[in-house]
């Protein structure tokens, strides 16, 4: 205050006179401006035509009279007080005569008097007056009547009453009439340039204090602020037609009795209602409606469970017969495990009826893990704006629906929110709609977060924030329709908090009253949003009792007529619930039928210079010396037709390129690289933000290329790039991890979305994860991706060996969830990625990248082996000595990755290639039975190794061992009821009867259940611990432990008693590091010991 009274006396003096007057004549206030231009008329003044009545010294004692009133209106006498509060008097002008480019100071009005210079009470007031302004703006929603239940305020200092606002400024009753003129960073006054203190008050409680509290002057750009001060002050923004309220009441009714039929109709069944913020569903629909009229034709939706089933039915319009199929309980038509009906997404085209426009709706399936979807929401939203060339987010954006408790409590709402202005990440805004049901679970707010409010994670990122009750139907909208408003004009991130309440437990058949007695005894006493405002219309004779009833009455027809038509279906369809569908992608193509992979070798000689040339400008681009090394050997290995990793990598890039494929790197620091192996960006050294990226120019019609280092980030940059990768099929997608191991924190997405998203919700993916793997001596978390994870998640059979076929390989990555592959040489990594593309389908590839074969010599491939007529290889079988004469080799290993050149290394330096062979493993999973089998059997006097650099308990071994098995046996199941041939019971004297194999053959093609736990017919069995009779079996249960517990078992041991094994005496042995807890080891000299005891191991005869 003491800083703002200085500056403004300063402005006073004679010496300011000239700014203080340009300072007038540049504002925006009309007001100013027409008294403004009324004085400067006047450059000098006649006493005697100014002061007709009196004198001077007349004047000055009257002037006098009214200061010390301002000051203290009882130290003058009650006529003088009576006389001034009339507002009768204007004190005279000045009479020192007017200098050049000034202005007098009476021309402007301050509080309703002209004085030649007002006092310090005057201008302390006024200034006084901005402050309350401003308070208001910052503090008012701390008042603001935000909780339905009134149980709930944040926990902030002096939140009782609008009082405690202005109660540090001395203004008391007397004040309350006093005119003040407004600034220009409020708009409460409309067309008014001033108001008295009362009203100033009164319409500022009414903005700030009301049903809505807005946060939003931490935002650091007054053009925003007064953006937003402009939609909530100016008066008469609330106020709503007729025709509008009975919109807002019949989506009201739509959405309460969406809720109301299913509570009938399902009572025990779970379905996460929105009992208690059925206000959402007209708020997501104004938001449409507001954003379409704005030039939007798709909304892309992630959400929660809670609401997710009205969601669907009201905003999206899916049809309600197929939503309540999903209560049936019945058989899928279609491939998939299927998920719960609340965490489903959908795809929907139809006309928005308010706006006339055509809408594209999507809510992307999501599971259990809360806000987890928020970036694939994100992802997807960026790549449908991409492929639109929709680059400032005008005709598509997302939409996040939010709980109270997770949008406070998941990271990844924190990390998604980071991305929101990045160059390559950003959506151009998104509306964050939070349904708060001030509780989570069964958690109070002041034991679930340590701030305010839910929603102060948005103000990291200069998101307005706009609570609201959400008990009053008309603020809400008034609330989405700035939200829409907001992000159509500066495109950015803004949150709507609806504040409301969880009308049921957790779920519908939860009990609440355990937890929160007091709150649901509330609760249960509280009228629900629809008949609140159906009294509110009907009072004041917006709609009638009748007209209520009637709206209500047809919804629930239209719910009654799609109930009766879902008693007809006999099966769910996953189909239907798909949320990103690949409109003619699968037409017309073999589903069994890879398209090649090579290509001309002058193909690859092109991008290969391009790929190692400096700019085109190069005497004006200042490159790197150490670049300019990098790029004159890449040239080498061009003039060689050899190429290294990172040159084999831009070869697969730049020909899909070529062929239109839209390329898009990401993750942390690829554009260089973790190990500066890539360097696909170029930097002018020079020159700031000046870069050149080769595989952007390599062909003058191309795809676009896009590399892109993200936010520190793997949970959401994962799942933003999965979201991506979800919109077009025909796009290679890759995101790197800086480290393999790293993307443990980004588990959620590889469980949840990745590994089983076709599964549950009929989605295909083409994402590649490139994770850096390798033990190195680089110490625990530098070393292992944690493949086992992976291989774990496989869903491939260890013990069903499939048909062999032409076929065989292609169909294995048809059935398989997702591809999982550690490449040892360049021409392997081109293949891999091209057949990403090639493939008739689409499928996550888990790809283990190299550390130190990046710059390995040995590990280059030559260009034969990626030209035309080459294809990827499953397995590498030895190509040396070995390979030669496999008879008389002694032992076969068996790796994958780059512990083949520690092998092989070792081999030659023990002279023992004729004796050892080494197979590489390139495609882990699915598992190559058919390949495995086949090397077998061309090294029939052998001994099988399995060697890797990981413990015994990590790496592929537990993947590849009963896989091993059972392309070496050959055999499926292994159970008592299989009397095969190649089955022998080694401890039972009780001998069953031969089964044959066609009754064998129609017990394999039973589900696994029947098969485990059921017989044909009711069979008495004799076993070693007694008869057993019905449909039960003891003997012919499959044990799963003990049948793994004899895997490497040789024929003619004894096994665990019932258990029967294979004849075979082939086993796969294991040659590697022990168990452990830790990846690797900190020690470099231990590391060492390890690989040396490695390789003693595995290579000795």
């Amino acid at each position: 205050m003491h800083r703002a009274h200085t500056a403004f006396s300063l402005a006073l003096s004679p010496m300011a006179h000239k700014n203080f007057a340009t300072w007038l004549l540049n504002s925006s206030s009309s007001q100013k401006l027409i008294k403004a231009s009324a004085a400067s008329a006047v450059r000098t003044y006649n006493s005697a035509a100014a002061e007709p009545f009196a004198n001077g010294s007349t004047a000055s004692y009257v002037e006098e009279m009214y200061n010390a009133w301002l000051r203290d209106p009882s130290s003058v006498h009650t006529s003088w007080d009576a006389y001034f509060r009339s507002n009768s008097y204007v004190s005279p002008p000045n009479l020192a005569p007017v200098q050049a480019n000034t202005l007098p100071l009476t021309a402007f009005n301050f509080g309703g008097a002209v004085s030649a210079a007002p006092d310090s009470k005057t201008i302390d007031d006024h200034l006084a007056v901005q402050a309350i302004i401003r308070s208001y703006q910052i503090r008012g929603h701390n008042i603001a009547h935000l909780d339905p239940l009134e149980i709930n305020t944040p926990d902030l200092p002096g939140n009782s009453s609008t009082k405690t606002i202005y109660a540090n400024f001395s203004f008391g009753e007397q004040d309350m009439e006093r005119q003040f003129k407004l600034p220009s960073t409020t708009f409460i006054g409309g067309d008014e340039a001033s108001l008295p203190l009362k009203e100033i008050l009164n319409r500022l409680e009414n903005v700030y204090c009301n049903k809505i509290g807005v946060e939003f002057m931490f935002i650091n750009s007054l053009e925003q602020c007064n953006w937003i001060r402009k939609r909530f002050e100016t008066p008469g923004v609330l106020s709503f037609s007729p025709e509008e309220k009975r919109l807002i009441l019949a989506r009201l009714t739509r959405a309460t009795g969406f809720e109301a039929f299913l509570a009938k109709k399902y009572s025990s069944e779970k379905r996460f209602g929105l009992e208690g913020c059925e206000i959402m569903i007209p708020a997501l629909k104004e938001i449409i409606d507001v954003s379409t009229e704005l030039g939007v034709e798709s909304v892309i939706m992630g959400m929660p469970h809670r609401g997710r089933l009205n969601t669907l039915a009201n905003v999206c319009r899916k049809p309600l017969n197929q939503i309540f199929t999903q209560f049936a309980g019945l058989e899928a038509a279609d491939d998939g495990s299927g998920d719960v009906k609340y965490h489903l997404g959908t795809y929907i085209e139809r006309l928005n009826r308010v706006t006339n426009k055509n809408i594209r709706l999507a809510v992307v399936a999501n599971p259990s893990h809360l806000e987890a979807v928020d970036p694939v929401v994100q992802g997807k939203t960026r790549a449908e704006q991409f492929y639109r060339g929709d680059q400032e987010g005008k005709k598509v954006m997302s939409i996040l629906i939010h709980g109270d408790a997770a949008f406070c409590g998941q990271g990844v709402v924190y990390e998604t929110m980071h991305l929101s202005d990045l160059p390559d990440y950003t959506t151009h805004g998104t509306i964050h709609v939070v349904a708060n049901n001030q509780i989570g679970f069964t958690t109070d707010p002041r034991f679930s977060r340590s701030s305010p409010y839910c929603t102060d994670v948005a103000r990291v990122v200069n998101a307005p924030i706009f609570h609201v009750n959400a008990d009053d139907p008309e603020a809400v909208m008034h609330v989405c329709k700035v939200a829409a408003e907001w992000r159509a004009t500066f495109h950015k991130d803004c949150v709507i908090d609806l504040v409301g309440y969880r009308r049921n437990g957790h779920n519908e058949i939860d009990e609440p009253m355990f937890t929160q007695p007091l709150m649901y005894q509330k609760i249960r006493k509280h009228k629900n949003c629809l008949d609140l405002y159906a009294d509110k219309l009907i009072a004041e004779g917006t709609v009638t009792a009748e007209e209520v009833k009637s709206v209500a009455a047809k919804y629930e027809n239209i719910c009654e007529e799609a109930f009766a038509l879902a008693k007809t279906e006999t099966h769910v369809k996953y189909k239907d619930w798909l949320d990103s569908p690949w409109s003619g992608f699968f037409e017309g193509k073999d589903p069994l039928k890879v398209a090649p992979t090579g290509v001309k070798e002058e193909t690859l000689i092109h991008i290969g210079n391009r790929f190692s040339s400096p700019p085109p400008n190069a005497a004006e681009f200042v490159i790197h010396k150490g670049l300019l090394r990098v790029l004159a050997a890449r040239k080498a290995m061009v003039d060689e037709k050899v190429a290294d990793w990172a040159l084999g990598e831009a070869m697969a890039f730049g020909s899909l390129l070529k062929e239109g494929i839209h390329v898009r790197l990401s993750g942390q620091d690829v554009e260089r690289g973790t190990f500066s192996h890539r360097h696909h960006v170029l930097h002018h050294q020079l020159v700031d933000k000046a870069t050149y990226n080769s595989l952007q120019h390599m062909y003058p019609d191309q795809a676009p290329y896009s590399v892109s280092n993200s936010s520190l980030s793997e949970y959401a940059v994962l799942g933003f790039e999965h979201g991506y990768s979800m919109t077009n099929p025909n796009a290679l997608v890759l995101w790197e991890a800086q480290f393999g191991d790293f993307s443990n924190t980004a588990q959620a997405i590889i469980d949840q979305f990745i590994s089983s998203g076709q599964s549950k919700w009929v989605r295909q993916s083409g994402l590649v994860m490139l994770l850096p793997h390798g033990m190195e001596g680089m110490g625990p978390e530098h070393s292992s991706c944690r493949v086992e994870r992976f291989l774990q998640m496989s869903s491939d059979d260890p013990d069903y060996f499939p048909p062999e076929s032409d076929e065989f390989a292609i169909r294995q990555l048809h059935d398989i969830n997702w591809i999982v592959a550690n490449c040892t040489t360049p021409a392997n990594l081109f293949h891999i990625l091209r057949r990403q593309i090639a493939l008739p389908f689409r499928k996550p590839l888990i790809l283990l990248t190299p550390k130190s074969l990046l710059r390995h010599p040995e590990a280059k491939s030559p260009f034969s082996d990626m030209s035309e007529g080459s294809e990827f290889q499953r397995i590498i079988p030895d190509r040396g000595p070995a390979g030669d004469n496999a008879s008389n080799v002694k032992k076969v290993v068996f790796c994958t990755g780059r512990v083949y050149y520690d092998l092989t290394k070792a081999r030659a330096e023990k002279q023992l290639e004729k004796d050892i062979a080494i197979v590489r493993v390139e495609q882990v999973s699915p598992f190559p039975f058919d390949l495995i089998k086949e090397q077998a059997n061309l090294y029939k006097n052998a001994e099988l190794v399995w060697a890797q650099e990981e413990h015994k308990n990590q790496g592929c071994w537990t993947y590849v061992q009963p896989r091993f098995l059972t392309a070496l046996n050959h055999s499926r199941d292994i159970s008592q009821s299989d009397e095969q041939s190649t089955f022998s019971n080694t401890t039972n004297t009780n001998q069953e009867s031969d089964t044959d194999s066609d009754s064998n053959s129609d017990k394999n093609s039973k589900p696994w259940l029947s098969r485990m736990f059921a017989s044909d017919k009711t069979d008495t069995v004799t076993t070693g611990s007694g008869t057993v009779t019905g449909e039960f079996n003891a003997a012919k249960h499959f044990d799963l432990k003990n049948v793994r517990h004899d895997f490497n078992r040789p024929a003619g041991i004894a096994a665990a008693p019932g258990v029967r094994i294979a004849k075979t005496g082939r086993k796969i042995s294991y040659a590697g590091r022990a168990c452990g807890a830790s990846t690797a080891t900190g020690s470099k000299a231990q590391h060492i010991r390890e690989l040396n005891a490695l390789l003693n191991d595995a290579i000795s005869t």
